[in-house]
């Protein structure tokens, strides 16, 4: 049984997808956005052109999801390190010629007390693992990778931001942080406040991804330079994927072209 309505799948859960979404509302395109939280369906406007599925897809789940609500194009506008549904969802795309076009956000420049590491294990076990040494440190990565860090409690004080959600939290505490060691805020967080949490906690390191301005790395970017922080970022892992675009007006002429009958 097809659904009606969907058009487009729009893979989403980040401010970028938002955008997009309400965007092809304004458009009169039916659009389908995917979650993996439950928490994440609020970024989105209810809308009768609006369809919201919450829970992650298996590989071999997508296909049947593909022709249940009838989808003629993919919009990837997932976070840049979720790199795992963008590369089973272009093969997919591929093998059953689905136009597909990720939005990749604009990487940042790198600020001037801004070092910039290959990739997570290469921080935490790795040469750049003195950075953060006898150290106090924040990490700004995300809940689910706290875990890489916890080995490393025994040498250096580490604080943790998480979402404000059960399972972030969760997560820290199973990663070894304790109760004092964790703020839970929910994101943007504007920069006199970065500055106060950073002051407070006598931060000298803070590690974050590459997530772009979406991410708050130009806030974290500006304070670092401003507080004499280091501000360590892990690069965004390489996505050879499909078509990109890192402007948002691609992505509507996109669809337009290939829903039109």
């Amino acid at each position: 049984m097809v659904d009606n309505l969907p058009s487009v799948w729009l893979i989403g859960g980040t401010v970028d997808s938002r955008t997009i979404a309400e965007e092809l509302i304004t458009q009169s395109i039916g659009c389908l956005v995917t979650v993996t939280t439950p928490e994440a369906r609020h970024l989105y406007p209810i809308h009768p052109s609006l369809r919201v599925h919450v829970g992650a897809l298996s590989p071999e789940e997508i296909p049947a999801f593909l022709e249940r609500h009838g989808i003629t194009v993919i919009v990837d506008a997932s976070h840049p390190f979720a790199t795992q549904i963008t590369a089973t969802v272009t093969a997919i795309a591929k093998e059953r010629h689905i136009p597909y076009i990720r939005f990749e956000r604009p990487p940042l420049a790198l600020g001037e007390n801004t070092l910039e590491v290959p990739d997570v294990d290469s921080l935490t076990t790795g040469s750049y693992q003195t950075y953060l040494v006898g150290k106090r440190v924040l990490l700004t990565v995300g809940a689910r990778w706290l875990g890489h860090f916890s080995t490393l409690h025994s040498q250096a004080l580490l604080f943790a931001r998480t979402l404000p959600y059960p399972q972030a939290l969760a997560q820290a505490i199973a990663a070894g942080f304790t109760s004092d060691r964790i703020i839970a805020l929910r994101p943007p967080v504007a920069e006199s406040l970065e500055i106060a949490l950073w002051q407070q906690w006598q931060i000298q390191v803070v590690v974050t991804k590459a997530s772009g301005a979406q991410g708050g790395e130009d806030v974290k970017k500006r304070v670092a330079q401003a507080l004499g922080v280091t501000l360590i970022r892990i690069a965004r892992p390489e996505n050879k994927v499909g078509q990109t675009v890192n402007d948002l007006s691609p992505i509507y002429q996109f669809c337009q072209s290939h829903l039109r009958t």
